[in-house]
């Protein structure tokens, strides 16, 4: 039988989730509003706040598979939100960047979006908020190092 400590580990776990599950499921709903996948609008994100990045750099940055970012990046070239820029140092690497056309879709919705999120996260205070963030800050170090 597990004891206490065991058991606020599986129950947090459980918490954990379905707490993330909630909230992305709603965050997903409103991008997809937006006329965007949750995979487009990310990558979008990381250009706006980026700027220009090597295709191969992207995955790592937001956490989906490099057919994914194949796959979203032409989606979002073929809508003229970003474009391929090769580089001209090495002929391997070839860079995404955004549009004009990116910048002002991103610079209407996201501020929107932002909103969305912050009335999604109103169960906590501005100190629970930044207790919550270096608390599970410290849970994912502490589950990368074990």
């Amino acid at each position: 039988m597990p004891d206490q400590e065991h058991t606020a580990s599986l129950k947090l776990f459980v918490v954990l989730s379905k707490a993330y599950k909630t909230i992305m499921d709603q965050a997903i709903k409103d991008m997809k509003q937006r006329g965007l996948s949750p995979s487009e609008f990310t990558i979008l994100e990381v250009l706006y706040n980026k700027g220009r990045i090597p295709l191969q750099q992207i995955g790592d940055k937001i956490l989906i598979t490099s057919g994914s970012v194949t796959y979203n990046i032409d989606k979002l070239v073929q809508k003229g939100l970003i474009r391929r820029v090769p580089c001209e140092q090495d002929r391997r690497v070839i860079y995404a960047e955004i549009t004009v056309e990116g910048n002002e879709l991103f610079e209407r919705i996201f501020p929107d979006h932002a909103e969305f999120v912050h009335s999604k996260l109103g169960g906590l205070n501005y100190e629970e908020k930044l207790q919550a963030i270096e608390l599970l800050k410290r849970l994912g170090k502490g589950a990368e190092s074990s």
